[in-house]
C-alpha cells in the first residue's frame, strides 16, 4: 500500500533525479522556454564554451520586446529593442533551438503560445525566465519562473536544483455568478490572503467552480498564482484539458496520444492526500473585482469604496494604504465606480486569448469607448482567429486600436506605455508603481470589466451592461 499523494508530489517525484544533502532536489526539465531576456544566460554559456544540452526541449519566443505596430525588424526605430530581438535570433540559431520569432505565423506571448501549440502538457516540469510561467500549471504540470543563472544551468544541463515547496489546496465550490471570471477568482483570493499569502507554497486549485472553468480561464487563474506569492499553481487535468490538447501541433498523436492519455488520467491528488494548508472560497461570494492600489492584494469588489487608512489599527498597514492612495491619486472612502480612467488596455499573458477577446467584444459591440486604448492579442494565431470572427472590427468601431501580438503595455518594454499620471483599466497581472510606465496608474480587472470601463469612462460594473 502506498500513501495517498498530491498531484504536485506525483509530478515532482517523477522528475527528481537525486536529492542533495541540503534537501534540495535535482530535477529533470521537460520544457524550457527562453525569450529576449535570456541573453544573459546565453552569454554565460559562451564564456565557458558550453553548448545547449537539449536544444530539442528548448524553445525561443520573441514576445517581451516585440513591437505591436509592425512585424518588420528593420522598421523598429529603437536600437535597443531591435538588438534584443536580434540577439534571441542569433542565440537560438547558433544552438539549433526552435524559434517562434517576429515573422513566424505562430509567434505570440510565451504563456499563450505554449498551450496553443501543444507544448504545454500534463505531468511536465516546465521553466522559463519569466515569473508568470505558473500559467502552464493549468494543465497539471509544474511550471515556474527562474532567474538568469538558473536559465544558464538548464541550458547547459537540462536540470535544475530546487527546494520542494509546501502544498496548499485552494478550493472554490459552487456556481460562479454571471459576469464573474477567473480573474475575479484570482484577485479575490489574493486580496484575502495577501500578496505574500501563498509564499513558499505550490497551489492546487480544486472544487466544482474550478472544474467548470474553460481551459483558457484555468490558464488565467494559474497565471496569477505568482501574484499571491505562490511558487506555482496547478489544476488536475480532466476531459476539458484533453479536449483542448487533442490535435495541437506538438501534442502526441496516434498510439502515443493513447499512451499519454492513460498517464494523464492518473494525474490527480489521491483521496486523503496531505496538504500543508487548506483554503476555501464560495463561488457565490465572488464579485467583479478591481484593484485600487499598487499591489494585486489591494483589490475590492467593484461596488466597494477605497479603504481609509484611519480605520487601520496596524500602523505599518496604514502607512502602506496612505502611500498607495497618494500614488494612485485617490481619496479614502471614494466609490470605486467614481474613479475616472484615461485609457484602457486589453492584452497580456493573463487575458489575451480568444475567450478574453470575445468577452470584451461582447460588451463593446455597438458601443463607443470614451477613452483611447489598445487591444493586443496574445498570439498571431489568436489575432487571425479574432479577425476571422470580426472582433477586430468591433474593437476598431468602439474606438480602440487593434495591434499585433506581444507583451505590449503589460510591461512597457516595447514602447507601449501609459503616460505619467494617467490611469489605465488593464487586463494585465501587475499594478505596482511604474509597471506600465513611469508614473502610470494601473487598475487590474477582467477583459469584460475593462470593456465596461471603456464604455463608461470610469471603473464600472459589467453586470449593469
Amino acid at each position: 500500500m502506498t500513501m495517498p499523494t498530491t498531484l504536485f508530489d506525483k509530478v515532482w517525484d517523477a522528475h527528481e533525479i537525486l536529492r542533495g544533502e541540503s534537501g534540495q532536489s535535482l530535477l529533470w526539465i521537460d520544457r524550457h522556454f527562453v525569450h529576449e531576456g535570456s541573453f544573459h544566460a546565453f552569454n554565460k554559456l559562451h564564456e565557458r564554451e558550453l553548448s545547449v544540452a537539449r536544444p530539442d526541449l528548448t524553445f525561443g519566443i520573441a514576445d517581451h520586446y516585440v513591437p505591436t505596430l509592425t512585424r518588420r525588424l528593420d522598421a523598429i526605430g529603437d536600437a535597443k529593442v531591435r538588438g534584443m530581438i536580434e540577439q534571441l535570433t542569433d542565440n537560438t540559431r547558433r544552438h539549433g533551438i526552435t524559434l517562434f520569432g517576429l515573422d513566424d505565423p505562430r509567434q505570440g506571448i510565451v504563456h499563450v503560445l505554449g498551450p496553443e501549440q501543444g507544448l504545454t502538457q500534463p505531468g511536465l516540469l516546465m521553466v522559463c525566465g519569466d515569473s508568470h510561467t505558473s500559467t502552464h500549471g493549468a494543465f497539471g504540470s509544474i511550471a515556474f519562473g527562474i532567474g538568469a543563472s538558473e536559465v544558464a544551468h538548464v541550458l547547459a544541463t537540462q536540470t535544475l536544483w530546487q527546494s520542494r515547496p509546501k502544498k496548499m489546496r485552494l478550493t472554490v465550490e459552487g456556481e460562479l455568478p454571471p459576469g464573474i471570471s477567473a480573474k475575479d477568482i484570482a484577485l479575490t483570493w489574493i486580496a484575502r490572503l495577501g500578496a505574500d499569502g501563498a509564499r513558499g507554497y505550490a497551489i492546487e486549485y480544486a472544487g466544482s467552480a474550478i472544474r467548470s472553468l474553460s481551459m483558457e480561464a484555468r490558464l488565467t487563474l494559474c497565471n496569477l498564482s505568482i501574484e499571491g506569492g505562490a511558487r506555482c499553481g496547478m489544476i488536475a487535468p480532466d476531459a476539458t484539458t484533453f479536449d483542448y490538447l487533442r490535435g495541437r501541433p506538438f501534442a502526441p498523436r496516434g498510439a502515443r496520444w493513447e499512451q499519454a492519455l492513460a498517464y494523464w488520467q492518473m494525474l490527480k491528488s489521491d483521496d486523503g492526500a496531505h496538504f500543508d494548508r487548506e483554503e476555501r472560497l464560495a463561488a457565490a461570494d465572488i464579485a467583479p473585482t478591481v484593484t485600487w492600489g499598487v499591489s494585486p492584494e489591494e483589490a475590492l469588489p467593484i461596488d466597494a469604496r477605497v479603504p481609509d487608512p484611519a480605520d487601520q489599527r496596524d500602523a505599518g498597514k496604514a502607512r502602506q494604504l496612505r502611500d498607495s492612495l497618494y500614488y494612485m491619486g485617490l481619496a479614502a472612502g471614494q466609490k470605486l465606480t467614481d474613479i475616472v480612467i484615461d485609457r484602457v488596455f486589453i492584452g497580456s499573458c493573463t487575458n489575451a486569448r480568444m475567450e478574453d477577446l470575445r468577452a470584451a467584444a461582447s460588451v463593446l459591440r455597438g458601443r463607443r469607448s470614451k477613452v483611447p486604448g489598445i487591444v493586443s492579442p496574445g498570439s498571431t494565431q489568436v489575432k487571425r482567429q479574432a479577425e476571422a470572427e470580426g472582433l477586430d472590427t468591433v474593437f476598431r468601431e468602439a474606438g480602440l486600436e487593434w495591434r499585433e501580438s506581444g507583451c505590449s503595455m503589460c510591461v512597457g518594454m516595447n514602447g507601449d506605455l501609459v503616460p505619467p499620471g494617467e490611469r489605465c483599466a488593464s487586463t494585465t497581472n501587475r499594478n505596482f508603481k511604474g509597471r506600465q510606465g513611469p508614473g502610470a496608474r494601473t487598475h487590474l480587472m477582467s477583459p469584460a470589466m475593462v470593456a465596461a470601463a471603456a464604455v463608461a469612462g470610469r471603473l464600472a460594473d459589467v453586470r449593469e451592461l
